[in-house]
């Protein structure tokens, strides 16, 4: 290596020092002489002169045949600019890969595992034994072929947690395994670019073993705290690693849910920009009490790591308010019912209760409203102290039964935040002095402060606190005069709160304006529950409920073993505690990768670690270049010396000369023009084919299958859509046009409402480009129909390579959670009555979106009450393309079967491929209580 350029032959520069003696060779020999016959040179024959004086050759052209041998001996040294290196100097022994393969490896996964695979490549053509170790599930290393190696890298996915260090067990024991090496192991960390403590350890270990080197992309990794509730907006937080601070950077946050139907949406989104130097950005959205509850995570657009999800629990679900009144509320007047308001403020937030407060207590609501109830009996009492003091959040309003009682008069009342002065006051009345009382604005410190206070909200009366030394700070909300209009103390870990105010509109225009229900949100939202204490948790099992990959997918945890309370908050993330949503019975805490306090930076290794980018420069021989420009020196050296001699005579020769000259040593310009030329011819030819392709698409309905890069497998694909569509055509409405292969790189995705997607077991990762337009098209209605072919041999037991294929294409596609098709999924009555869904195999499993938990049966339906969405995805293995294919003639290409009852088969296969399109077309439509006549009739029943 000199600099940048690289030799692959460095000893034959060893010629250049040749190049002196060459030199003085060559200013020795005369330039050839010019030659004219003239008659008198015959008298000088035979005299001779014993001086002789040779003439010199100019120097620019000894100059010039110096530069041309030098570039012919550097030309065939082949240079290289920016040469790959394959290996560190003296590394023929044992090649060892460390995979950091966290969460923050995921969002450049592939270009990592190419990396591995390249060096593991390179590894086998040198004959070396490697090993490969994922730092995440750390275990001793164990050296065998690359081969071996480059089998099981697919299987070598990130995990959605990070690195341990020295005092993992697990990592101790790589540690020590690494240590009892022998000397000579080159070893490659492939990075995930974060820094983290306890790296040092293992960093000299392997150090000591032979030469390291680091790959890592040095790009921002950004991420993605839990969200918090607080004054009536979700507060969202995102942390970067990065190496510019100095760069302004705008992300896009946004929340995801299911919607009405249950289908999984974006609800909301929102914009935040991390500011020069800054290693946090904030936002806040403002979502009503109705979407926060359909919530499922808040996720980073455009990353794909399980950093960047952000899982939502308990913090940001409905509330469960239970409504007491102190007198009946059966009354012809219902405005003039306690709790009339409270309904009105609180339906569209909470979910009420209503009954007994013996009742509602099991039940463990978030809140207890008490309106005008003055005194409770012992055991209310007690239990209603109890469940205070466990987190819950008692609401009382004033009322004439309350002003009339002596509750906390002479002592403060356990369940009252102050204690009252008989009788209360009256404002604005025949038998007062005073007028109505309007509110002050609310104190910085109050949970109404920022609420803006109408100048039409009055109060007429209220009960009046006794003075205390305490009651300003248990003061939330005063009149305009002062006195506390809301009270508050807390009792254990929930609290107490006072309006001084009936819960209707009889003291007070309060319940009448848009105050009232914002002063009550504040509030419903401070009884939350706060995240618990490792030791107030310690001893309860938590299931989990759904769990979240490293690429930051989402779905059920299967059967997953539940874990210790005080694991899941204070235990690091591991195999055994992945990050996702646990419950306990009625409680649901999130455990996401990110903290509230989580920071991150970017990866800082010793000076003496080369540290390479995991895409290297792009190699340039400079061999023939160099080759060239010796000729072009050579053939101007001939044109000089020709010169010299005089044998360019008259002008024609000399610009027929210089015309050649130029015509070799200025090639460049022209082919850059040319080959611009045919830049811009092919983006033009591309756009034209685009726009033929779009119209194509979109001037019919057109069913479209993914092209594997297998030409059997392609044309078996387009060959079976071709039979659907003519299925189609003659038996319902649809009339598609032709079917269409579809490259997933380069087309338009959208254009279609049915992907047919056959699996093959080399069948290439799409790019992240493409798993974009993927999850886009996927979220916007489309359906994929995924064919492993595989339902000869599926149901053996055995996973085959094609849907062990299909597992590592599908990681990183928004999946929703799937089933076996059940028996009244849509799909079985949308055109034809279905219980079988063959294709040139029969009985492997069919797999759908899974129906939502609250789906229930319908009386009088055949069916559940599903929704209106259509599933994204259908999975099987029944080969249904070599069902329905048929040639230009429209007879079958293959066998199904054998005899009437392949046939039959085949049919079957046509009617489910028929409601497969339907199904995309018309959605749930079939599921309408409009069918259930014709339905049942068609079952028989």
């Amino acid at each position: 290596m000199l600099g940048p350029v690289g030799f692959a032959a460095p000893w034959l520069l060893l010629a250049l020092v040749a190049l002196p003696i060459l030199w003085l060779i060559l200013r020795a020999v005369p330039p050839a002489p010019v030659r004219r016959r003239f008659p008198g040179v015959a008298l000088l024959l035979g005299l001779k002169d014993d001086e002789s004086v040779s003439d010199r050759t100019p120097w620019w052209l000894l100059l010039l045949r110096m530069l041309a041998v030098a570039a012919v001996i550097i030309g065939l040294a082949g240079p290289v600019l920016n040469p790959e290196e394959r290996a560190a100097e003296g590394s023929d022994g044992p090649l060892l890969l460390l995979l950091d393969g966290s969460w923050a490896s995921a969002a450049d996964w592939p270009r990592q595992e190419e990396a591995a695979e390249t060096l593991l490549e390179d590894a086998a053509r040198a004959g070396r034994t490697a090993a490969v170790i994922r730092l995440t599930t750390p275990e001793p290393p164990v050296f065998q072929t690359p081969e071996t190696w480059v089998t099981r890298l697919p299987g070598l996915a990130p995990e959605p947690w990070a690195p341990r260090g020295p005092e993992d067990e697990g990592m101790a024991r790589t540690i020590a395994a690494i240590e009892e090496l022998e000397a000579g192991v080159e070893t490659v960390w492939i990075s995930d670019g974060l820094d983290r403590p306890g790296r040092e350890a293992l960093l000299e270990a392997v150090e000591d073993r032979g030469p390291v080197r680091v790959l890592e992309t040095g790009g921002d990794v950004l991420a993605l705290r839990p969200p918090a509730f607080a004054d009536g907006a979700v507060q969202l937080t995102a942390i970067r690693a990065a190496r510019d601070l100095d760069r302004i950077q705008a992300v896009t946050v946004q929340a995801h849910g299911r919607d009405p139907a249950g289908v999984m949406r974006v609800l909301d989104q929102a914009e935040m920009t991390f500011d020069a130097g800054a290693v946090l950005a904030r936002t806040e959205m403002v979502l009503p009490a109705e979407i926060r509850a359909r919530l499922t995570h808040f996720a980073l657009a455009g990353t794909r790591s399980a950093g960047a999800v952000a899982l939502t629990d308990d913090g940001l679900r409905r509330r469960e308010v239970a409504l007491i009144a102190g007198r009946d509320d059966r009354e012809a007047l219902e405005l003039l019912s306690p709790l009339h308001y409270l309904q009105s403020a609180l339906e569209t937030n909470a979910d009420l209760l209503h009954g007994a407060l013996t009742d509602v207590l099991p039940a463990n609501p978030d809140v207890v409203v008490l309106a005008d109830v003055a005194t409770l009996s012992d055991g209310e009492a007690e239990a209603l102290t109890e469940w205070v003091e466990g987190g819950g959040m008692l609401l009382r309003f004033a009322g004439p039964r309350l002003a009339a009682s002596d509750v906390s008069r002479a002592e403060e009342d356990p369940l009252m935040p102050v204690r009252l002065r008989a009788g209360g006051r009256s404002l604005g009345g025949a038998m007062s002095w005073g007028d109505p009382k309007t509110l002050a604005p609310f104190d910085d410190d109050s949970p109404f402060a920022g609420l803006t206070v109408p100048e039409d909200v009055t109060v007429s009366s209220q009960v009046m606190a006794q003075p205390d030394p305490t009651l300003a700070e248990r003061s939330i909300a005063r009149l305009s005069d002062g006195t506390p209009l809301v009270t508050r103390k807390a009792i254990g870990q929930g609290q107490v709160v006072l309006f001084h105010v009936t819960a209707n509109a009889e003291w007070s225009t309060l319940p009448l304006s848009g105050l009232f229900v914002s002063m009550l949100e504040r509030l419903s939202v401070s009884s939350v529950n706060t995240r618990p204490a490792a030791e107030e948790i310690k001893g309860s099992t938590w299931a989990p409920e759904r769990v979240m990959d490293a690429f930051g997918t989402i779905s059920n945890a299967g059967t997953l073993p539940g874990v210790d309370g005080a694991d899941l908050i204070a235990a690091p993330l591991g195999p055994d505690l992945q990050p996702g949503l646990y419950r306990s019975e009625d409680r649901a805490i999130a455990r996401n990768v990110m903290g509230v306090e989580t920071s991150i930076s970017p990866a800082r290794w010793p000076g003496r670690v080369t540290v390479q980018g995991l895409v290297p420069p792009v190699e340039r021989p400079l061999g023939g270049f160099l080759l060239g420009l010796a000729l072009l020196l050579l053939l101007a050296d001939i044109l000089a010396s020709l010169a010299l001699s005089g044998r360019l005579r008259g002008a024609r020769a000399a610009g027929a000369s210089v015309l050649l000259a130029l015509a070799l040593l200025l090639p460049a310009p022209e082919v850059a023009r040319a080959q611009e030329a045919q830049g811009q011819e092919t983006r033009g030819q591309a756009a034209r084919e685009a726009e033929d392709f779009a119209l194509a698409a979109t001037q019919e309905t057109v069913l479209a299958h993914v092209l594997t890069g297998n030409d059997r497998v392609d044309d078996l694909a387009q060959a079976g859509l071709r039979g659907l569509s003519d299925t189609l055509y003659f038996r319902t409405s649809v009339e598609p046009a032709p079917p269409m292969g579809v490259n997933l790189e380069t087309d338009e995705l959208s254009l279609f409402p049915f992907l047919y997607w056959p699996v093959t077991a080399d069948q290439p990762i799409p790019s992240d480009a493409a798993y974009a337009k993927l999850n886009r098209y996927l979220r916007s209605g489309g359906m994929i129909l995924f064919d492993t072919r595989d339902g000869d041999v599926s149901g053996f037991g055995a996973a085959t390579p094609e849907g062990r294929r299909l597992q590592d294409l599908a990681r990183p596609l928004d999946v929703p959670a799937l089933e076996q098709m059940p028996e009244d999924h849509v799909l079985t009555r949308t055109f034809y009555l279905l219980q079988d869904f063959p294709g040139r195999y029969v009985g492997a499993p069919v797999w759908v979106e899974a129906a939502p938990a609250d789906a229930e049966q319908i009386e009088g339906m055949p069916f559940r009450n599903l929704n209106d969405g259509v599933t994204p995805v259908v999975i099987g293995g029944n080969d249904w393309a070599a069902a329905w294919a048929v040639d230009e003639d429209g007879l079958p290409l293959l066998s199904v079967g054998s005899g009437m009852g392949g046939e039959r088969q085949r049919e079957i296969a046509y009617r489910f491929g028929v409601n497969l399109v339907m199904h995309v077309l018309t959605g749930n439509y079939k599921s309408d209580q409009v069918h259930v006549p014709a339905l049942l009739d068609r079952l028989g029943n």
